[in-house]
């Protein structure tokens, strides 16, 4: 059967053109806004494992400059960012997350094979079907375990970490493996300093159980979808299908309006944090560790500074790795526990924000003692 490669019939209606959005400005999100607060967590689960990985491959900035119109000083000096990795030709998403969802499983002593619940958070699964969670399932050794793929973007941990506490909290799963991660190099416009700058690749895992005491106090979740076509992929799902015409329009890149996507994510990094903070009756005192989404650093000084959360709080990587998108807060989940931040007790809070427009944050007291 020969693929199609032109346009279906117009069906006239709802979604007929060119399958393009106007590209209205997000909603001012505040915490007056319609976004889902799921609350104090009732019950004890926490965070038992941690995994990461990056690929080998590192693009400089310099390197950089050799393929666009742009400069170390010019990146660095915007963004924050001095390199980031990139995924080798023969590596997918699966391939990341799998040494991540392995160390994940290793720290928590647990076997593969104990795990009955994979979600994974991504907007680059190795294929549209099947889910990169049941890739994963099954060459972890957990084939039984219910799996299955999430996309909110670079929110997209964040969303699936609640995912996985309902289900651990609902007594559909003891042992959930949460994997979080991306390969944007492969829908970069390599020549679009806009955007070619920002991206890297990486992933990250944990492992949520049920615990004594402490674990997540709550979380909050929400999006905007007026804010989509801010940042998108115009083609390549059902209402713009693959064609001849569609990768000539070079409509398989990333589209972003960065001036927009600003705006929205020092704004909702701010008030998600809020939320949840006073859903849970604490204060951005009370927080000993703070992982924002490692958008740019210019996002997380200046949502930082509205929050009133000294620097010495904050984990910050994305001068290594870029944004990693769903990989990027358990990247930085990892390096945390690497240096040695995470202590029994610490009160850590997780902020993300990205496609769809989305957001999201989790609060949770660090522990893994107790483990039931």
């Amino acid at each position: 059967m020969q693929a199609r490669t032109g346009a279906g019939p117009n069906r006239q209606g709802k979604g007929a053109g060119d399958g393009r959005r106007s590209a209205r400005r997000p909603r001012n999100t505040d915490l007056r806004g319609g976004a889902v607060v799921i609350g104090k967590a009732n019950g004890a689960i926490s965070i038992t494992g941690i995994g990461a990985y990056a690929p080998e491959h590192v693009i400089t900035n310099d390197e950089l400059s050799q393929m666009m119109d742009t400069s170390d000083e010019w990146i660095v000096e915007r963004t924050g960012i001095r390199e980031r990795r990139v995924a080798a030709d023969d590596q997918a998403l699966s391939d990341l997350a799998l040494p991540a969802a392995r160390d994940a499983l290793e720290q928590a002593g647990l076997d593969a094979g104990t795990v009955d619940l994979v979600i994974v958070a991504t907007v680059t699964p190795d294929m549209a079907f099947p889910s990169a969670g049941a890739i994963i399932a099954d060459e972890l050794g957990a084939p039984d375990a219910a799996a299955y793929d999430l996309s909110a973007g670079c929110t997209g941990f964040m969303y699936a970490v609640a995912q996985g506490y309902g289900m651990v909290a609902a007594g559909l799963s003891r042992h959930a493996l949460v994997v979080g991660g991306d390969v944007l190099s492969r829908i970069l416009d390599w020549s679009d300093r806009g955007t070619a700058v920002l991206f890297g690749d990486g992933a990250g895992a944990v492992v949520l159980e049920r615990v004594s005491e402490g674990g997540f106090l709550g979380f909050e979740l929400g999006a905007d979808g007026s804010g989509g076509p801010q940042l998108y992929l115009p083609a390549g799902g059902s209402r713009t299908p693959a064609s001849a015409e569609s990768v000539a329009e070079r409509k398989h890149y990333v589209q972003m309006n960065g001036r927009e996507v600003f705006k929205f994510a020092t704004r909702v990094l701010v008030t998600s944090a809020e939320k949840v903070l006073a859903e849970c009756g604490k204060s951005i005192d009370d927080v000993d560790v703070y992982i924002p989404h490692q958008a740019n650093v210019r996002i997380i000084d200046h949502a930082a500074e509205k929050l009133g959360i000294p620097k010495e709080k904050i984990v910050v990587n994305v001068e290594r790795y870029g944004n990693t998108s769903s990989g990027s807060i358990p990247l930085a989940l990892a390096d945390a526990q690497v240096e040695g931040r995470l202590q029994e007790g610490s009160l850590v809070l997780m902020t993300g924000m990205g496609a769809g427009l989305t957001w999201g944050s989790g609060l949770i007291e660090w522990t893994t003692n107790g483990r039931k």
